[in-house]
């Protein structure tokens, strides 16, 4: 049970229009909108977040990637389903997928990414200049070394969303590693 209310009708009407967006792209209003739909400015925050991330330079399969790898260090079974099943939209199948969780990948470029991504979360980016260094000779410059780091960010506020206020996963479930 929730620790705070997911009922799209009970939330700030700042929040309605973007709800309503969200309603459109999915078909549904997932769970975890719901509940940070009770500020409207932390809602709009995340939604512009995801809007522009998916634009990014990285491409969204390797985002749905970061994601599913952070939540799967954080515990997180809401980001954990709901990226999987983004992943596999956005073209990876599901053995990577189940990889990506695990932080690894058979593409080496891949591979370094995650395992940074990693790092930032676990270090709580307390990161060396090799870290970077591993990026660049991957072939990642400023622009996809910021955007990796914009997606860690992200997904370290949704991971934190849903784990400390216990949002009802309503996504097809995935077992943490």
């Amino acid at each position: 049970m929730s620790r705070i209310n997911i009922q799209t009708q009970a939330a700030p009407a700042a929040s309605q229009p973007l709800l309503a967006q969200i309603q459109q792209a999915f078909g549904a209003t997932p769970n975890m909108f719901k509940a940070v739909a009770n500020s409207p400015a932390a809602l709009q925050s995340m939604w512009a977040a995801f809007g522009a991330l998916s634009k990014g330079s990285l491409g969204a399969k390797l985002g749905e990637q970061i994601a599913v790898a952070i939540a799967n260090r954080n515990r997180c079974e809401y980001c954990l389903a709901a990226h999987t099943v983004l992943g596999q939209k956005a073209g990876a199948s599901s053995a990577e997928m189940a990889a990506a969780q695990a932080g690894q990948s058979d593409d080496a470029n891949t591979a370094v990414v995650l395992a940074f991504a990693l790092k930032v979360v676990e270090q709580r980016a307390q990161i060396t200049d090799s870290d970077v260094a591993s990026l660049r000779e991957a072939g990642f410059g400023d622009e996809q070394i910021v955007e990796i780091m914009a997606h860690v960010a992200l997904n370290l506020f949704t991971n934190y969303i849903n784990v400390a206020l216990d949002i009802p996963v309503d996504f097809p479930k995935v077992a943490l590693k």
